[in-house]
């Protein structure tokens, strides 16, 4: 899954794709250097980022997503409002990728209506406040938890367990203690709701932590992450640097044996 933010505040390409040509451009590279699935948010979700009216999001993204599936690409959303869930189905898209597994008014609603996939991740607090001190007594049993919730949920109004995907929301209201306790425990997580996870660690600020690295300077860390969400049971893997995330999945397919992947 290839992100395009096209936001003027996403943590590390924000501004660079707010023009719809450098948007279309940027996912067309993607696509070609190996991206099944473009990921279009415009709202940044980055630790302390402000919202914006729906009517703003709506206005960044579905020209976008319209243009994208003109072209034949598969596309995602990444919002939380019903009423850009709506527009965006409306335009095409394949998937709603939600921080807030449509916990939102009226969300849950909205993506029922479609036969579009799901994506439900696991935020603690809000982007504004997530990580001002998140706490946890058992970080993956707590996530698991509230995941198994949201995917009962989703089946209570009639969306099937083979349109549901979770992410466990690195980075989202997590230490990184949180963050590589949840990386371990991964193959629980997946066993225990039964679905398949998609995984974003791409540049993310843990790998300051683990390595002083800028966040233009993060792709090795973020490449290691990868295989590691692979052998936890990844099966899509949400990255900025496609074509070398792609490279990782090949060679992880073939160290693990699991050629079908490549």
């Amino acid at each position: 899954m290839g992100v395009l933010n096209v936001t003027p505040d996403s943590f590390s390409d924000g501004g660079r794709f707010v023009d719809v040509s450098a948007a279309l451009d940027h996912a067309e590279r993607m696509i070609d250097a190996g991206a099944a699935i473009i990921d279009v948010g415009g709202e940044s979700t980055r630790p302390g980022a402000d919202p914006v009216s729906a009517d703003e999001e709506m206005t960044r993204v579905v020209p976008i997503i319209e243009a994208l599936i003109a072209r034949g690409a598969c596309v995602s959303v990444d919002t939380s409002k019903p009423e850009v869930i709506r527009a965006a189905l409306a335009a095409g898209a394949h998937l709603v990728n939600d921080v807030r597994a449509l916990q939102s008014p009226g969300a849950l609603e909205a993506a029922a209506s479609s036969s579009a996939a799901i994506c439900l991740m696991h935020m603690q607090g809000t982007p504004a406040s997530m990580q001002q001190g998140p706490t946890y007594h058992d970080v993956l049993a707590e996530v698991t938890g509230f995941l198994q919730g949201r995917v009962d949920a989703c089946m209570a109004a009639g969306v099937g367990r083979d349109r549901l995907v979770i992410d466990p929301g690195f980075g989202f209201g997590k230490t990184l203690t949180h963050n590589l306790e949840l990386l371990r425990g991964l193959p629980a997580l997946a066993a225990a709701t039964g679905v398949p996870l998609l995984v974003g660690l791409s540049r993310k600020s843990m790998l300051s932590a683990l390595t002083g690295r800028a966040v233009n300077e993060r792709l090795a860390g973020s490449l290691a992450l990868a295989f590691a969400a692979l052998d936890g049971g990844a099966r899509i893997i949400r990255c900025h640097d496609v074509a070398e995330t792609c490279d990782v999945v090949k060679v992880w397919a073939a160290v693990r044996g699991r050629g079908g992947m490549a």
